[in-house]
């Protein structure tokens, strides 16, 4: 009995493997090794040794960590990528050729300043400080991201750019013109818009730097850059500014209405006209607005809109007015005779309509019943 407790052991038919331990037998049912033999011997193929095991998971971990080292990194654009080939793609696109000659512009623009600084600075020890100070702070803004390149270089640099696309016109027309016919876009009440070239700007700094939508405002979902709230805008059709409600007092700088008041004719515009407060009389129960309305207390709603009658010169007009309405009309129509003749044509059309209309009802019903499949007997009892 103890020579066959001795040699008894356990087998793993699926690796080809014999264990004298049981406690080995059941770590080895956990190890990847066996969930790998298992795998293969589902597909159909033989089971690999413990060598050829390790030695394929050492080749594994080799390439893992080549495609970890081969991880590139895009100081232009500020991207990571997981291989070399999706880096040598990103090189060749044009989003990176468009954001490299970018970045080489406001290089060279920078250059060009603290070259003229350093010239002026020669003399003066505080120019010189101020002049460093620049200095590091161009070397800063070559570290920033892509977005960012775009906006310093594209927004501040240049003027009279669309507000929706890549678009820079030669003047501020150019510019209105471009987005009216491209993107159905036309300022509000452009007559009272005292600042065009001012409110294009704040829209481009709404656009570009606080990154929203001139329609949604605060109302919408937030975006991550400049060109997906442009591509939002001209997705949904946001190309217009919302001016309405309580949206319009963010744009009031902008507009001067005091033209549109009653009292801007006779006005001198260089005498600045002193504000009257609103006075509101408590026994008339009303208020006059400056433009020369007035608004009524709603307890006098029902005598305010009762249905005054006409007068008596409107009355006289109407009675002469139907008379001679009717006298054109009935030279228009000819002679009685005429009119008799074509009541009896349209009398005669109507029951011929009628007829023919009569007939392919019946023809209709008489089709209807070749659809029912059952007897059923035609009276009422």
């Amino acid at each position: 009995m103890e020579n066959s407790q001795q040699e008894e052991h356990f087998t793993c038919w699926t690796c080809k493997v014999k264990f004298t331990d049981l406690v080995m037998f059941r770590n080895h049912y956990r190890s990847e090794w066996h969930r790998y033999n298992i795998h293969v011997t589902v597909s159909g193929l033989p089971p690999i040794t413990l060598e050829d095991f390790q030695r394929k998971e050492a080749i594994y971990r080799e390439n893992i960590a080549e495609q970890t080292e081969d991880k590139q990194f895009c100081e232009v654009c500020r991207k990571k990528f997981g291989s070399q080939k999706q880096y040598k793609n990103h090189l060749a696109s044009k989003a990176h050729k468009k954001n490299l000659e970018q970045k080489d512009e406001t290089v060279v623009f920078s250059k060009k300043l603290t070259s003229t600084e350093d010239i002026s600075s020669k003399n003066e020890e505080d120019m010189s400080n101020e002049n460093e100070e620049e200095i590091e702070t161009d070397s800063d803004v070559e570290s920033l991201d892509s977005d960012e390149w775009l906006e310093d270089s594209k927004y501040q640099i240049y003027e009279n750019n669309c507000l929706f696309c890549d678009q820079r016109s030669k003047s501020l027309m150019c510019n209105m013109r471009h987005m009216m016919k491209k993107h159905s876009f036309f300022i509000p009440d452009l007559e009272y818009c005292v600042d065009i070239n001012g409110l294009l700007k704040y829209l481009e700094e709404k656009i570009c730097t606080d990154l929203k939508c001139i329609w949604c405002n605060d109302s919408g979902r937030k975006m991550r850059s400049s060109e997906a709230v442009k591509m939002h805008m001209i997705d949904k059709g946001h190309c217009k500014m919302l001016f309405e409600g309580e949206a319009m007092l963010e744009y009031l700088s902008f507009y001067d209405y005091s033209s549109s008041y009653p009292d801007a004719e006779n006005a001198n515009p260089d005498e600045e006209s002193p504000e009257s407060p609103e006075v509101l009389d408590d026994e008339a129960y009303m208020m006059k607005l400056p433009s020369g309305k007035l608004i009524i207390h709603r307890a006098l709603a029902l005598y305010c809109k009762q249905n005054v009658p006409v007068g008596t010169a409107a009355t006289i007009k109407n009675l002469k007015y139907w008379p001679h309405k009717r006298m054109i009309k009935d030279a228009s129509f000819g002679t009685v005779e005429k009119k008799l003749e074509a009541a009896r044509m349209t009398k005669r059309d109507i029951q011929k309509f009628q007829r023919i209309q009569a007939k392919y009802s019946t023809q209709l019903q008489v089709k209807q019943n070749k659809l029912q499949k059952h007897f059923r007997q035609q009276t009422n009892f």
